[in-house]
């Protein structure tokens, strides 16, 4: 339920294909009890501008990701898929690597976007955007190739 009594099955995710352009309306925000404002995306300050982002994966859903990757501009190098948590959702995680717990815990520090926003500040994750759920990659310190991680499941909500 949202602060102005709708839930939030009435209410569209905020999937961001160029950060400002396509958002819900102000008027749809409000109905649901959002502003931009209040969910940080009017003050952050994006590493790539809307003109910037290309056609690179389009047609795979909403995702999460940190804002050290789309304010900071660090590439990804943590990823996983779980389970979607809406029809437009993908599944799809993304992370720098360096968030910690503090950080991740602060709503602030992430958003939603479409899969091809992310696809735009890092194209290496686009040959495992196919991934099944479950599915987790990192890229190791020393290499800026992901590999599989077998050992990680993604955190029960």
């Amino acid at each position: 339920m949202t602060a102005s009594g709708t839930s939030d099955e009435e209410c569209p995710p905020m999937v961001t294909h160029d950060h400002l352009a396509e958002l819900p309306s102000a008027a749809n925000g409000a109905r649901c009890g959002r502003s931009f404002q209040s969910l940080g995306l009017m003050s952050k300050q994006y590493r790539l501008t809307a003109d910037q982002i290309k056609p690179l994966a389009e047609g795979h859903g909403g995702c999460i990701a940190t804002d050290m990757i789309t304010v900071d501009g660090y590439p990804v190098r943590f990823m996983y898929r779980e389970a979607p948590d809406n029809d437009v959702d993908s599944g799809w995680r993304f992370m720098s690597g360096f968030e910690d717990d503090t950080y991740m815990d602060a709503p602030a520090n992430h958003a939603v976007y479409d899969v091809n926003t992310i696809a735009n500040y890092d194209p290496s994750i686009i040959p495992f955007l196919d991934a099944p759920e479950g599915s987790a990659f990192e890229k190791a310190p020393e290499s800026e190739r992901f590999l599989a991680v077998t050992d990680w499941a993604p955190p029960e909500p």
